[in-house]
């Protein structure tokens, strides 16, 4: 019942497939792991004008490594979680000393880069080298899991060695066919079989999908809440970051202040910013991003 279901897949995507720069023929191996880095976590309206603005600056890993771990952190801007920013500098390190400027092509290579994981290596390999690899983020284990087992959502953080099976079994044996096929089924995630709204209407294999055929059951797990972001120390990290991102010095903590009236929370959400690297103290009470010149405060 599903043998066919990459065929049908990969043809909806030559029809409906979005044009993002990461993917069209002349991007580099580079500009695909940015992406890559820049999209866990994040969609992709707002990863767009971040990545246009880093290749333009950083075209290369050379470029990258040339400058400032803080300039990334920068750079990074409001995408969230900006310790990627740090990976991703770190990882154009590695590439420059270990691979001569030269993402690798190699998956197990590419794990040993910070910041990459399994699905990002694979995701490399695949989209940008046209390996044949297993790559699973969560629109593809939403889309296979429901076509497959009938499941709505999938069943653990990470893929599970029976979904890395069932992946596998399905991925095309032509290394070209088998990289259209994994970014092609993660666009139908992304686009139709989504996780809240799925368009089962347009999908191009509801009559394989046993998920469909079941009625669209609701997952039978309690649906996990969202967690509020209005007063978290997340949200006094990002107050935080953003005065050091828009001072062109070192700030003292009077400034840091002025973005976070409690005391306790944002001393608290300073210290783990310092502890991750994203922030430099100079002093007991003058802070930068990493790595950036050192003038001396206003």
């Amino acid at each position: 019942m599903t043998a066919d279901v990459p065929a049908r897949v990969t043809a909806w995507y030559v029809e409906h497939r979005r044009d993002l720069p990461w993917r069209r023929p002349e991007a580099s191996a580079w500009a695909v792991l940015v992406s890559e880095l820049m999209l866990q976590q994040t969609p992709v309206t707002r990863v767009l004008p971040v990545w246009e603005q880093w290749m333009r600056r950083w075209p290369t890993p050379e470029a990258l490594a040339a400058e400032a771990p803080g300039e990334a952190v920068r750079a990074w801007g409001r995408l969230g979680y900006p310790r990627r920013a740090l990976r991703l500098h770190a990882a154009a390190l590695a590439v420059v000393q270990r691979h001569g400027g030269v993402v690798p092509a190699d998956p197990v290579a590419l794990r040993a880069l910070p910041g990459v994981g399994d699905y990002t290596a694979a995701a490399v390999a695949a989209f940008a080298y046209g390996r044949r690899a297993v790559v699973l983020d969560t629109n593809v284990r939403r889309v296979l899991g429901r076509v497959l087992r009938g499941r709505p959502h999938p069943p653990t953080a990470g893929p599970t060695a029976a979904e890395r099976t069932e992946a596998e079994v399905l991925l095309p044996d032509d290394p070209a066919t088998a990289a259209t096929w994994s970014v092609a089924v993660m666009e139908l995630g992304a686009l139709v079989c989504t996780s809240r709204a799925p368009r089962c209407g347009v999908c191009p294999v509801t009559t394989a999908c046993r998920w469909f055929a079941a009625g669209c059951p609701p997952d039978p797990r309690t649906a996990p809440r969202t967690q509020t972001y209005a007063g978290t120390d997340r949200q006094v990290r990002g107050r935080l970051l953003a005065v050091l991102r828009d001072a062109d010095r070192p700030v003292d903590r009077g400034s840091l202040a002025a973005a976070w009236d409690e005391p306790v929370q944002r001393d608290r959400a300073l210290a783990a910013l310092v502890a991750d690297g994203l922030v430099e103290p100079l002093g007991p009470d003058t802070f930068a991003l990493p790595g950036t010149t050192h003038p001396s405060p206003a």
